[in-house]
């Protein structure tokens, strides 16, 4: 490129397009390196006007520190739209003079929507903020970032309009040029839609979360291609000619599509499978050819084909005749994209394995782009925008939210906001004469949502890969265990650990423990501990009891084994638990007539949990009662790596549980929990609530229905009716087993390991 082409006019800077971040999203500010303040003469706060193929006006503000370097201007996505230049393009930025309008007229930019209702909240929304004819502006609640001057941070900081962004177009000014509104403005809203200038009003980069990298792999893939096809020629390759976006329901491949096709400036197609099936011969093929041909005309162009595999499965699993042509029509429309220039075919689907492996080569779907559920960062990208137009109270931390919200994908992310907001307008109805049909002002001021409105909402929002499974996350603590001292600590350093802490293994290189399998007498709390660790590890919790993965029908209990552990992939970090495992996966070859369904049981099991190795933070939690039934391969390190004894509780742990099973009751002074702990030798957690619950029916009996505490008396007398479930037999035989456990794991064959006298001196010899 010549040098006078790249030079900018005096005066002027010339920058290239970055995104800005999604937080700053809709504030009309552009970040700029020191050096174009210098060259400028302008200070942060002041007006810059920014021309691409148009002129658009922003608020000027420093560079990220990363970029201080760089000639870069950072632009959300209404603002790139309003100066119509993409990310990667240049444009020139020179110091600007905004004058005070007497008018501004604001429409809505979506078409759907309906305006009505004061301007004064408009008005104060976008005091002093400067703004051009023909530009779109969001409405925000939000805070502003703070990084940013106090009177800047003032400037942007406006009382919200509605509970969720707004785009609006300026629709007229006056004076003509850069204006902004101040206390003489008059302030015009129309109700109907207009005719927005710009596609981008709808959806851009900023309106998607959380997949930065998915960004710019799709960037490359479709916006290089439609906007310097040149670059390909000169290299001498074609051009990629298709995306397959694959991944979970709700995770945006559909959102991303139109973002790319309002950013790479293309016309954009859509196909959705069930439309274009036509009931005529031929009829579907002919819809289908009409969309390509009308794209072609329209180049440059995106063709996005929504839930492709309804329209394109496996020729080979379908009988009709008419799907099988409609594969074919695709596949020779895809090939003959060679003589299609600027076109490009993007597919979603969020089961991949269902398309016609034909379509799944390169020449048609050149690249297949994975677009998971989002991590705890696209979680937080994703709440912002979903909470941009808000009115939030101070308290709420979107950092901790996007905590808390394991497995939440996008569409979960905006239930969860619209439920929040919900909320809010629950606390506010009292306030409304439903008769007038309008809000008073003052009402629309105070509304706001607040952290508890989040919270109630997180009790009624689940993860949509969880609806099937769903347990609530347990509200057990560690304060709520008693006597269980050594499982808890090995509990807390093997599942809690990791699960909070991934960075501090990778940087030992060591691997968290995959399993657990917690084994004792019944009644001592294993279920609790599962609950309890899914609850303080901040994980979701999926509990499954070995009857409901078992099945009659062939196959049916191993692919609900793998749809378990599938859906414990999407949502992680989570914690598994199986109750009763050993019902589950009993030792196999022990020649006691065992179904054949556990055995193949076992070995879906065993095959899972070696491939938990690039599961990461999924943890299986098992729980029995009688160990030595369990299949020794899975008690190997790799599988169970550790087995968890959960025993009676010593003196000072009984007195920990009675102190938790009185807690809400009214107790006598005579009552001494330690005197009581002392005689309650080797009862469990169990044992202590009956023992509490039978003291309460006492006073109860002795009372009568006007009783107000319960006496030394009551529980000596429940003392008589209560007995220890674990015997010193079982006792013993559960701290011999111990030792032994990890042997027969260890041992070559597993014969013998369902009870100690099966094992035959010879054979025990030979293992010697």
């Amino acid at each position: 490129m010549a040098e006078a082409e790249t030079a900018a006019p005096a005066g002027t800077v010339r920058l290239q397009v970055a995104p800005a971040r999604q937080e700053e999203s809709g504030q009309g500010i552009a970040r700029m390196p020191r050096t174009a303040f210098q060259k400028l003469g302008i200070t942060e706060g002041d007006v810059v006007e920014i021309v691409g193929k148009r002129t658009t006006a922003a608020i000027a503000m420093a560079a990220y520190p990363e970029d201080d370097a760089l000639d870069v201007v950072r632009l959300d996505g209404l603002q790139r739209g309003n100066a119509e230049a993409g990310s990667g393009e240049h444009v020139e930025i020179a110091r600007a003079e905004s004058r005070p309008a007497t008018r501004v007229v604001f429409a809505p930019a979506q078409r759907e929507m309906r305006l009505q209702g004061p301007t004064q909240a408009l008005k104060r929304n976008f005091f002093g903020k400067p703004l051009v004819a023909g530009d779109l502006v969001a409405t925000t609640g939000q805070q502003p970032v703070q990084n940013m001057p106090p009177d800047v941070r003032q400037l942007l900081r406006a009382p919200a309009y509605a509970l969720t962004q707004i785009r609006l177009s300026v629709h007229a000014t006056s004076p003509k040029g850069i204006v902004h509104i101040d206390e003489n403005t008059e302030v015009e809203l129309r109700a109907e839609f207009e005719e927005p200038r710009d596609a981008r009003a709808t959806v851009n980069y900023d309106d998607v979360g959380g997949m930065e990298e998915t960004i710019r792999a799709l960037r490359e893939m479709v916006e290089l291609p439609l906007r310097y096809p040149e670059l390909f020629i000169r290299l001498g390759v074609e051009p990629p000619k298709g995306v397959l976006l694959h991944g979970p329901p709700g995770t945006g491949k559909t959102r991303l599509a139109q973002a790319v096709a309002n950013e790479s400036d293309a016309e954009f197609f859509t196909i959705n499978g069930p439309e274009i099936m036509g009931s005529g011969y031929g009829e579907s093929e002919k819809r289908l050819r009409e969309v390509f041909e009308e794209a072609t005309r329209a180049a440059p162009a995106i063709i996005f084909i929504d839930e492709i595999d309804s329209i394109a499965p496996k020729r080979t699993q379908v009988t009709g005749e008419a799907e099988k042509r409609l594969v074919a029509q695709l596949l020779t429309l895809m090939d003959g994209l060679e003589q299609r220039a600027n076109l490009v075919v993007i597919a979603a689907t969020n089961r991949p394995d269902a398309i016609d492996e034909a379509l799944r080569r390169p020449g048609r779907f050149d690249r297949e782009i994975v677009i998971g559920v989002p991590d705890e960062r696209g979680r937080r990208e994703i709440l912002a925008i979903h909470t941009r137009g808000m009115p939030m109270e101070e308290a709420v931390d979107l950092r901790e939210l996007a905590r808390v919200t394991h497995g939440f994908v996008g569409a979960d992310i905006a239930a969860l906001s619209r439920e929040a907001a919900i909320e809010a307008v629950r606390r506010i109805m009292p306030r409304l004469d439903l008769d007038e049909r309008t809000i008073p002002p003052e009402v629309l001021e105070d509304l706001c949502v607040t952290r508890d409105d989040f919270l109630a909402a997180l009790k009624r929002v689940q993860p949509s890969a969880m609806r099937e499974v769903m347990v609530q996350v347990p509200n057990v603590a560690w304060s709520d265990i008693g006597g269980a001292g050594e499982a808890i600590d090995k509990l807390k350093e093997g599942i809690e650990l990791p699960l909070k802490n991934p960075e501090a293994f990778r940087r030992l290189g060591i691997r968290p423990a995959k399993g657990f399998l917690l084994y004792g007498p019944p009644g001592t709390g294993k279920t609790l501990l599962a609950k309890a660790v899914a609850k303080e590890a901040e994980a979701n919790f999926i509990s499954m009891k070995s009857s409901d993965l078992l099945s009659k029908w062939y196959g049916e209990s191993e692919q609900q084994i793998a749809r378990l552990f599938a859906r414990a992939r999407a949502v992680a970090p989570c914690v598994v638990f199986i109750d009763e495992i050993d019902s589950l996966v009993p030792a196999r070859g022990s020649g006691q007539g065992e179904p054949q369904v556990t055995g193949r049981v076992v070995n879906t099991i065993l095959a899972e949990m070696d491939g938990l190795e690039e599961l990461q933070s999924v943890v299986v939690v098992g729980a029995t009662n009688r160990p030595t039934l369990v299949d020794p391969a899975l008690l190997r390190p790799g599988r169970f790596d550790e087995l968890v004894y959960v025993g009676t509780p010593d003196k000072g742990g009984r007195e920990h549980i009675l102190g938790i099973h009185t807690a809400k009751m009214p107790l006598a002074d005579d009552v001494d929990l330690g005197a009581l702990a002392g005689k309650t030798e080797r009862f469990t957690g169990a044992d202590l609530e009956d023992l509490v619950r039978r003291a309460g029916l006492s006073a109860l009996r002795r009372v009568g229905g006007e009783v107000t505490q319960v006496s030394a008396e009551d529980f000596e007398a429940a003392l008589k009716d209560s007995r220890a479930t674990v015997t010193e037999a079982m006792e013993s035989e559960y701290k011999k087993m111990r030792g032994e456990l990890k042997k027969r794991a260890a041992e070559v064959q597993p014969i013998g390991f369902l009870s100690p006298d099966m094992l035959t001196p010879t054979r025990e010899k030979k293992h010697d």
